[in-house]
């Protein structure tokens, strides 16, 4: 379903959450006139609104996760509602399908785990700065300060597998941990994915652990990270795998709200960095996106996960190795398109 409202929703769930007097919610306060600065009211602040998850060790079916929500309270208590288990069921009954121009393509309803639309959604691919995401959840998941200061060093921009940093950020600037991670998604600023991993308790080489883990835990059975950027194309995942990922990543608020915002200007001290979201159909705001994440190598191509919803239903869209951002673009829309011409669910 298109939305052309989408910046405007931006606001009003800031407005709503700024209302809030508890402080185990997070404050977050985006003002571009006043400097642009994330603040954030309390140690729970990696939890924007409400969207915790844990793992279950309880079996489950082969195909699957099992994500198990919770929601924290005014006074801070969490409550956790039944789990839930999103299947990936295979389904061929919709015939007339698009042709996409990606390696590998899925679209899911994220509710049912109902496969809607499928190609090539088992092989393990390069996935770039889809890396991201699984970056953006570790971070969540370990209840960091997230109004802690972060200054860039030179070693966050050496890259990884080779390939060197590309970058708009300078080693010295410095900015706290939810801006650092604001970068990371919006803008794919592979220095500030590095730093979160340096500034990790334990090092890289924990949170890489970490990462691994939490695949792991979720049942991504093909996915692997070897760092947290994505420029190394050894960091592999199914389709499959990545609908999975974003089905965990929609369950926090922090990560729903930073990986869809437009634009955003980092006051830095000696300069403002304008930026914007790398997925342009999040800039243009004519979609409904909940979450959103680009990536590319060039071993990975062109590639993009995205949740939205389409014709009142909650749908993960991913796409990998398309051979430009124009084509990965179309994709995308074609497949929304579609989706969104099929039964409405009741």
């Amino acid at each position: 379903m298109k939305n052309s409202n989408k910046s405007l929703m931006h606001v009003l769930s800031i407005s709503i959450l700024l209302s809030i007097s508890s402080s185990s919610f997070a404050e977050l306060i985006m003002d571009a006139s006043e400097g642009a600065v994330l603040n954030w009211s309390s140690e729970d602040a990696q939890q924007l609104l409400n969207g915790d998850i844990s793992s279950s060790d309880e079996a489950t079916p082969q195909g699957s996760t099992k994500i198990t929500t919770s929601v924290r309270s005014s006074n801070g208590v969490v409550s956790h509602s039944a789990p839930q288990t999103v299947q990936i069921l295979n389904n061929s009954r919709y015939s007339t399908q698009p042709v996409v121009n990606a390696r590998a393509a899925l679209v899911m309803d994220s509710q049912t785990g109902e496969v809607l639309y499928s190609k090539n959604t088992n092989a393990a691919l390069p996935i770039a700065s889809i890396t991201k995401l699984m970056t953006a959840v570790v971070i969540a998941d370990a209840r960091l300060n997230m109004s802690e200061d972060i200054t860039l060093q030179s070693v966050d921009f050496a890259g990884a597998g080779g390939k060197n940093s590309s970058s708009t950020l300078r080693a010295g600037d410095s900015m706290n941990r939810a801006e650092v991670l604001l970068l990371a998604l919006m803008k794919s600023e592979n220095p500030a994915a590095a730093a979160l991993a340096r500034t990790y308790p334990g090092g890289r080489a924990a949170f890489i652990a970490a990462m691994n883990t939490k695949a792991k835990s979720l049942g991504m059975t093909s996915a692997h990270y070897y760092e947290s950027t994505g420029l190394d194309p050894r960091n592999i995942a199914s389709a499959r795998d990545l609908g999975i990922l974003v089905s965990a990543a929609y369950q926090y608020g922090l990560i729903r709200q930073f990986s869809t915002t437009p634009s955003y200007d980092f006051n830095l001290g000696y300069r403002v960095l304008k930026s914007n979201n790398t997925n342009a159909l999040v800039r243009n705001g004519g979609w409904n996106i909940n979450i959103s994440k680009t990536g590319y190598i060039n071993e990975a191509g062109r590639c993009v996960v995205m949740h939205t919803t389409l014709n009142n239903r909650p749908a993960i869209v991913v796409l990998l190795g398309a051979d430009s951002s124009q084509a990965r673009t179309e994709d995308a829309m074609r497949l929304m398109n579609w989706t969104s011409q099929l039964p409405k669910r009741i």
